[in-house]
């Protein structure tokens, strides 16, 4: 796949749909067109019926993304209309990445701070290198993290934990950042992408509509209990007992063996 923008590069290795950020001069630092292009990568590998799992790294060793481009943000913040445009295509980046129904993976090394930690929150598992660092310096730039992203923060880690990130706008490390619950998985730097790749394979073996299942419910728990969509959560297990991977399921149990799922 062509991305929209050399910045990003879409990548496929049999069940793994890789999105990198490239912008590794300034630590993957997120310029406009890096936020426009997610939607359409993230659409090519939802379409992609090989792809079970997409991850999501940062080019070179250093960071993951280490936040906002501040020059091109103080270039454009100047104008209202590139404001604008630039926060539809964040809040557009972001619902892609929740709304895929493949299970998406942050692949963490280096610094993993404000934008780019709003990236990771929104992806589905963290895993990251002993090296990461992750943060919100919002509170050092005299900015505030959007309601939205404070809720992301909350929901994973608790008011505890995030009004000390928040205040103190410091960052991190991997043990206390899976101590928290804000990282999945603490790896060796070292070892991270063999990890995440067998990590990966594990998941690719799983029925994709179970998953997409899974998904979809807890998205659907994490919502005000008034405004939860029962009859989604209902539909989505009918399509689990109906399709063919569960038949195939079934056939596999009762014959001793690995199942092939198909996601239908």
């Amino acid at each position: 796949m062509i991305s929209p923008t050399e910045r990003m590069i879409a990548e496929t290795d049999r069940a793994i749909g890789w999105m990198t950020f490239n912008n590794p001069a300034k630590l993957n630092a997120m310029s406009a067109d890096m936020w426009a292009a997610i939607p359409a990568i993230i659409a090519h590998f939802e379409r992609d019926p090989a792809i079970r799992v997409v991850v999501l790294k940062g080019a070179g060793e250093k960071a993951f993304i280490s936040g906002a481009d501040i020059n091109r943000f103080e270039e454009r913040r100047t104008s209202a209309e590139a404001a604008a445009q630039d926060s539809a295509n964040m809040r557009a980046a972001l619902a892609a990445l929740e709304n895929c129904t493949k299970p998406i993976i942050a692949m963490i090394r280096g610094y993993c701070l404000g934008g780019g930690l709003l990236v990771a929150l929104h992806c589905d598992l963290r895993l990251a290198a002993d090296n990461a660092r992750l943060g919100i310096p919002a509170a050092k730039l005299g900015i505030a993290y959007t309601l939205a992203g404070v809720q992301k923060v909350v929901d994973l880690v608790g008011p505890a934990f995030a009004k000390e990130m928040l205040y103190t706008a410091r960052q991190f490390n991997a043990v206390e950042a899976q101590a928290m619950g804000l990282i999945n998985r603490a790896v060796a730097e070292g070892e991270l992408e063999a990890f995440t790749r067998s990590y990966c394979a594990n998941l690719a073996e799983n029925a994709p509509l179970s998953i997409a299942a899974a998904k979809g419910v807890i998205a659907e728990l994490l919502k005000p209990r008034a405004d939860m969509d029962r009859a989604k959560c209902d539909a989505l297990g009918t399509l689990c007992m109906e399709s063919e991977d569960f038949a195939e399921g079934r056939r596999a149990f009762a014959e001793k063996r690995k199942p092939q799922f198909r996601g239908r």
